[in-house]
């Protein structure tokens, strides 16, 4: 028997829709807040890496933390990944982007799904509740492709919040599907940061050089690489037939 969707008027949905209010004005405030405000002035290489000097020690913990803060408020993650490449290096820049992108996402994960969940499950018909079906028996799957796919970060980690996907698939998919890309670019952008600190320009035609140029060009492929591997046309040209 089909679960009835939660009505605006009764109390289920009245507090489905103020919590999906309250989700509107957190994305619509965190946006204004990075874009309009002197946020915004602190998001360059020069202004963090001032920051973090007077942290000392704690500086890969601090940055972890504005990493997964800034995630959960729009910060676009290829700027927040390029300043912790050019400001810790290709390595140790990976780890802290590794960390702090996994906080922040499942931090908005979190969001999505606590405010928001109740709502989209209001909106969910039988016509999409298969789908909705899907991705939770799927749910690691569907991520690990859609990070390696390089589907935009910061609104899938609050979309997934709003599906049926269960947070250990989500976490897991997530973790595993962002190493790649994550290592690729800040191997590509901390080696660069290195040659130009160094002022060794000679240091532009290594080995090391050319294998992250490498890299770098190599994940724009990645995407068209798995689509043909999973053989999307195939299933998409049989998708009309019953």
């Amino acid at each position: 028997m089909n679960k009835t969707p939660v009505q605006g008027s009764s109390p289920e949905g009245k507090k489905a829709w103020f919590k999906a209010l309250l989700l509107f004005i957190f994305i619509i405030g965190a946006i204004y807040v990075v874009r309009f405000t002197p946020v915004k002035q602190f998001l360059t290489a020069e202004a963090l890496g001032r920051f973090l000097d007077h942290a000392g020690l704690w500086a890969p913990v601090v940055y972890i933390l504005v990493y997964a803060i800034g995630v959960c408020l729009f910060v676009p993650g290829t700027l927040l990944t390029g300043l912790g490449a050019a400001i810790f290096g290709p390595y140790w820049g990976f780890l802290y982007v590794w960390i702090g992108a996994m906080l922040g996402a499942s931090g908005a994960f979190m969001i999505g799904r606590t405010l928001g969940r109740d709502f989209a499950a209001s909106l969910v018909g039988d016509r999409l509740k298969k789908y909705d079906e899907a991705i939770k028996q799927n749910g690691f799957a569907a991520v690990l492709y859609l990070r390696l796919v390089y589907f935009p970060f910061t609104p899938m980690n609050f979309g997934m919040g709003l599906t049926k996907v269960q947070f250990r698939d989500y976490f897991f998919g997530t973790g595993l599907g962002i190493i790649v890309g994550t290592f690729i670019f800040t191997f590509f952008i901390g080696t660069v940061k290195e040659v130009w600190a160094s002022g060794n320009w000679q240091n532009l035609i290594s080995f090391k050089i050319f294998f992250s140029v490498g890299l770098f060009v190599f994940s724009f492929f990645i995407p068209k690489i798995l689509r043909k591997i999973k053989g999307e046309d195939g299933p998409d040209k049989g998708a009309g037939k019953s």
